[in-house]
């Protein structure tokens, strides 16, 4: 049973208003981090924190949006 929460989440990652906006927030940190001058640590590091911060957010949508859902049984042999 999928549960309220995990629904949201996936209806927030349908969203393509939010997902081009998420996206577009990380490629600006991302930027911003290349981007930054050599000697300055801190704006590298503030704008690679930015760019974890929204995948984190990212992924954590992903992985609530698939909470409840059936996992597939895995027939690998152990190894």
């Amino acid at each position: 049973m999928i549960s309220d929460r995990a629904r949201a989440a996936q209806a927030a990652l349908e969203i393509p208003l939010f997902l081009e906006l998420l996206a577009a927030m990380e490629t600006a940190a991302v930027q911003a981090c290349i981007n930054a001058p050599y000697n300055d640590h801190e704006k590298r590091q503030a704008s690679a924190l930015e760019a974890r911060a929204v995948q984190q957010l990212r992924s954590r949508l992903e992985a609530i949006s698939k909470e409840g859902q059936d996992e597939p049984v895995s027939r690998k042999a152990p190894a």
